[in-house]
């Protein structure tokens, strides 16, 4: 296992919802990083189908789902927005200026590790936890299954549906 204890590591994602496996990174990060930046990709996102909740509502969720843990204030983690730019090239450099300094980037993307290795960036590659996946915690909620909030923290279960967020993302589709 590599030693991040100096590092500060970058773990970038949507979080639409940010769900368990989420929560088992961000966890591990907590235990083996200095600090810990989340990034919050297609932050300018929100109401649509595959990006149905805003960038405030999804620091919402992980900072709810951080505290149920007793995560935050105890470790250094900082939740930032990441917007959407369309040249690859330019990406990891918008990352840093929105994110600021990080040493070791967390993704499960394959593009996103690739871009990472491609600028020289040390990565974590991060292996899916099987049957947790946002595609289907959305698609769970636009089909009205209520197992969807078996896979995400129970705080931000609570949190999704006080802002009726199954019904919105069902009025999505």
């Amino acid at each position: 296992m590599n030693d991040f204890s100096e590092k500060i590591c970058l773990f970038i994602g949507r979080f639409q919802p940010f769900h368990t496996g989420h929560l088992m990174v961000v966890q591990g990060m907590a235990k083996s990083c200095a600090g810990v930046v989340i990034a919050v990709g297609s932050s300018q996102e929100s109401d649509t189908k595959e990006n149905p909740f805003s960038f405030e509502e999804r620091r919402e969720m992980i900072q709810r789902a951080l505290q149920g843990k007793d995560l935050i204030p105890q470790f250094d983690i900082t939740i930032v927005p990441v917007s959407d730019i369309p040249e690859d090239e330019r990406w990891l450099d918008h990352v840093r200026e929105k994110a600021g300094a990080f040493d070791v980037v967390w993704s499960g993307n394959a593009g996103v590790l690739a871009l990472c290795r491609a600028k020289g960036v040390e990565v974590k590659e991060i292996k899916e936890v099987p049957g947790i996946d946002a595609t289907d915690i959305r698609r769970m909620m636009m089909e009205d299954q209520a197992a969807w909030a078996e896979k995400v923290p129970r705080e931000v279960a609570e949190y999704l549906k006080s802002i009726q967020g199954p019904e919105r993302v069902r009025n999505l589709s």
